[in-house]
């Protein structure tokens, strides 16, 4: 059984929103950040965006760059949700999208967009685009 349990995505034609969801068995403060990756056939899973715990400075957010200005990935805690709102998507967005959370590559120096380097996932949830 997966730890996190993604919702949300589905198809969409290109320049459309779509909105994913994570749910957490517990506060997304107990893990040290909480990401978004993606995958298409044949390809590795990739990271999209992440959200760690910066302590009293608040949150910090990463994302790669074919997603910048475009995803906002943020935390609602009180529903133990992370979500990720996908704005202005295109065909090359089409994936399945998962939920990670604990990266724990962070204390070795390791770079939050690798996948060996969480320990939680979700099963996934498909997202399409169409031209």
């Amino acid at each position: 059984q997966a730890h996190l349990v993604e919702s949300g995505g589905g198809s969409v034609q290109a320049g459309g929103s779509l909105r994913l969801s994570c749910a957490a068995p517990k506060s997304t403060y107990s893990y040290n950040c909480m990401g978004w990756f993606r995958q298409t056939p044949g390809k590795e899973r990739e990271g999209v965006a992440a959200i760690c715990t910066a302590g009293a400075a608040g949150d910090s957010t990463m994302y790669a760059d074919s997603v910048k200005g475009r995803f906002t990935i943020s935390r609602d805690n009180a529903d133990k949700m992370v979500h990720l709102q996908m704005n202005s998507l295109n065909p090359e967005d089409t994936a399945m999208y998962y939920c990670a959370a604990e990266f724990f590559g962070e204390a070795l120096g390791g770079n939050w967009y690798v996948r060996r380097d969480w320990q939680y996932w979700g099963q996934g949830r498909q997202v399409t685009v169409s031209s």
